[in-house]
């Protein structure tokens, strides 16, 4: 008898070791999530899946901890609280990918699986069925996230990551219950419950779901914060064009797809005049304007194929697909003209801001830094003839291509 206490023992210690690592795990990311709450204000549904979280724990608590007003009511509010927890992770999910939360249908199904729950409490108790109906209930919930994953058809591999933890919670839900119940002797009470192979399993697959569930969306938290600051990186804050590296990188790229097709590709760089003397006189606030509004004049030309850039302080590019030098020139004399005859807020009426524009369109196996210095030369002599005009470069003799291997050239 002594050795079976102290197993017993030892096996309650064990038991209330396991019963805290559900409600440890679920705190720990209720916590995280405030935190990346916090830095990522923009994303409320962060706050749901911190809230769902919460609700789980105190699921798990309140299976243990026996309330003043018995164990009945106690065990109804830790099904309540683990129904709000799940319905709260797949409202989270819905809103995450921009979606309204079908409200109505986890809704009724939420309050279908309680009142079962509370039927097989306190009208006709039995704790199997009470086991099997809301086991159900939270596997129609994650049914109908995977419904609604299935139509986020533009969100890639995230979208078809929640289809499948819609279908196996579901199916986890639906089948692990009845099969482990089969496998477990008959439950008389809830000391026979939390000692089953059910309540095992039940453990188990919740703590795993949950971290598979919270690490898809760090991890995409994660992708879109990399996202945000690598074009913070490659953009120009003031003008909202990319700068000089992000320019470099675009441009490259499409640069070369052009020549892959044998598609005609023209540059075109400028600089507004006497933009130091216009900053000296009127203020750095006023020329931040000058710049903003030839920036929005220069992207609403260039269109969504172009690349558009500020490379520099008061100089800009442009590369433009499909363009012939005639093509080129036309969109340059239309930022020009357009720019300088409208007046800009913060500045005298009568104050006309000019540009200069340089032109090169690609020539043999041009590459971009190539082009750059060919542009750069026809806007130098933009500037010396008298600024606000518009030159473009001579094209030079295009380049044989390479020699195949084997044969010689003469």
């Amino acid at each position: 008898m002594p050795s079976n206490r102290k197993w017993g023992s030892g096996f309650l210690d064990n038991g209330i070791f396991i019963s805290l690592v559900n409600p440890a795990i679920a705190l720990t990311l209720t916590a995280a999530f405030l935190v990346l709450w916090f830095y990522v204000r923009p994303r409320p549904y962060l706050v749901m899946v911190a809230a769902a979280y919460a609700a789980s724990a105190f699921g798990f608590i309140f299976q243990y901890v026996v309330l003043p007003f018995g164990p009945a009511p106690t065990k109804l509010l830790s099904s309540v609280f683990f129904m709000t927890a799940v319905v709260g992770i797949a409202a989270a999910v819905i809103a995450r990918f921009g979606r309204p939360i079908p409200w109505w249908p986890l809704g009724s199904v939420a309050a279908a699986g309680l009142a079962g729950f509370s039927w097989f409490m306190f009208v006709q108790p039995d704790i199997a069925w009470r086991v099997l109906v809301f086991n159900f209930a939270l596997g129609a919930i994650c049914l109908v996230v995977a419904g609604q994953a299935r139509t986020f058809h533009r969100e890639g591999r995230l979208a078809r990551a929640f289809f499948v933890l819609g279908v196996l919670s579901g199916l986890n839900f639906f089948v692990r219950p009845p099969i482990t119940m089969a496998l477990s002797e008959p439950f008389s009470n809830y000391t026979d419950l939390h000692t089953s192979l059910y309540w095992t399993t039940a453990l188990f697959s919740h703590s795993v779901l949950s971290l598979i569930i919270a690490l898809c969306l760090f991890t995409d938290e994660a992708l879109a914060m990399m996202r945000t600051l690598r074009s913070e990186t490659l953009t120009d804050p003031l003008s909202g064009l990319l700068n000089r590296r992000g320019f470099e990188t675009k441009a490259s790229e499409l640069l070369e797809s052009c020549k892959a097709s044998n598609l005609p590709v023209s540059l075109v760089v400028a600089d507004l005049d006497r933009f130091k003397s216009l900053n000296d006189r009127h203020g750095h606030a006023a020329g931040d304007r000058v710049i903003v509004e030839f920036a929005t004049r220069l992207k609403d030309a260039a269109g969504m194929r172009a690349v558009a850039a500020r490379i520099g302080g008061e100089e800009f590019a442009v590369l433009l697909p499909m363009a012939d030098p005639a093509a080129a020139r036309l969109f340059a004399e239309a930022v020009r003209t357009v720019f300088s005859g409208n007046s800009i807020d913060g500045l005298p009426h009568d104050l006309r801001v000019t540009g200069s524009f340089g032109i090169a369109s690609l020539s043999g196996h041009e590459d971009l830094s190539q082009l750059l210095q060919r542009a750069d030369a026809a806007l130098y002599h933009a500037k010396r003839d008298g600024r606000d005009g518009v030159r473009v470069s001579y094209q030079r003799k295009p380049e044989p291509p390479p020699a195949e291997s084997g044969q010689q050239v003469a």
